[in-house]
């Protein structure tokens, strides 16, 4: 476990808390996600700071970053580029779209047509973009930080499951607490927000940090233990459809970078019971009661109840 690499992270989490205050294990949460390659999911009501904890991360990760406002209109070609013929050559010429940043802020992307939802798919699975049989990369590293509104159907279009997957984690930030909201109050009149936040990382510094977490120790116990949670999302008949293995890998994933947090070389259960339901909950389907579908709220209490009945094992953190 490398000193450094800890310390460099809590320097960020201590520079996007001064823009989004009471949410700290949103924040490592997130930060978790970035260190484990992964995509975020913020799905809230509107006003709670979604969208400033996204550019909050943006200029504290000291990353190059594009924002774009889904609407009906957006078009796959806006996100991914196009090609046009140049005037003077005749030769096309290719204009890159929005993803071409380290970090994509993608604000609520469940208002634009799930034709543009589906042009993120590639990115977020294989990290390029292929427009008219040509396949460009896209830089490293490359993040996709998502909003979502689940308020107000009218104009949205829901996210299908297999996009849903392609998120290693879906976060929910809630209502700040009292105290925490008159903190905000207090904050905004003296001009604090996300735009004053400071760089204190930078692409390659996330980089060496995916690589610290790789070397994160997980033993077969573990391993174990994870799968036979996901197993019993598979037979629980709370539940249609369970956590599918791609479920566990990011499971295991996050639990390293929980590890890595934590200061430890190893990872423990209690790593796992703390990202598992935040990292899997959205890759389930709930059966439905008297007729009607299961909300997000039950769905994550099922979860929770599943991983809470798995005897955990007992771990040493020798190799």
């Amino acid at each position: 476990m490398e000193n450094e690499t800890l310390i460099m992270l809590k320097k960020a989490s201590d520079e996007i808390k001064r823009s989004v205050i009471g949410k700290d294990d949103i924040i490592i949460k997130v930060l978790m996600t970035i260190c484990s390659g992964g995509h975020i999911l913020l799905e809230d009501i509107p006003g709670v700071g979604k969208t400033t904890m996204a550019v909050a991360f943006s200029r504290a990760l000291g990353l190059e970053y594009n924002r774009m406002q889904f609407t009906s209109d957006v078009m796959p070609a806006d996100v991914t580029g196009f090609n046009i013929p140049d005037r003077t050559t005749g030769k096309m010429l290719f204009k890159k779209g929005a993803v071409f940043c380290n970090l994509f802020l993608a604000d609520e992307i469940n208002r634009t047509s799930s034709k543009t939802q589906s042009a993120l798919l590639e990115c977020m699975e294989e990290e390029n973009v292929t427009v008219d049989g040509v396949t460009r990369e896209l830089p490293q590293p490359f993040i996709v930080l998502a909003t979502q509104n689940p308020c107000g159907s009218a104009g949205t279009q829901m996210l299908p499951e297999s996009q849903l997957d392609r998120f290693m984690i879906r976060l929910s930030i809630g209502y700040p607490k009292v105290s925490d909201e008159a903190a905000i109050l207090k904050a905004k009149a003296q001009g604090i927000q996300a735009a004053a936040t400071r760089r204190v990382m930078d692409a390659e510094k996330i980089l060496s940090a995916r690589e610290a977490a790789k070397a994160v120790y997980i033993s077969d116990e573990v391993y174990e233990y994870i799968a036979r949670i996901s197993a019993a999302t598979r037979t629980d008949a709370r539940l249609e459809l369970g956590v599918s293995p791609r479920g566990s890998i990011a499971a295991a994933k996050m639990a390293r970078c929980t590890a890595m947090f934590k200061g430890r070389g190893f990872v423990i259960p209690e790593d796992v019971r703390f990202v598992y339901t935040d990292v899997c909950a959205h890759r389930v389907i709930g059966a439905k009661q008297k007729g009607r579908p299961l909300t997000d709220d039950q769905v994550r209490e099922i979860m929770d109840d599943i991983v809470n009945r798995i005897p955990a094992p007992k771990v040493s953190g020798k190799r």
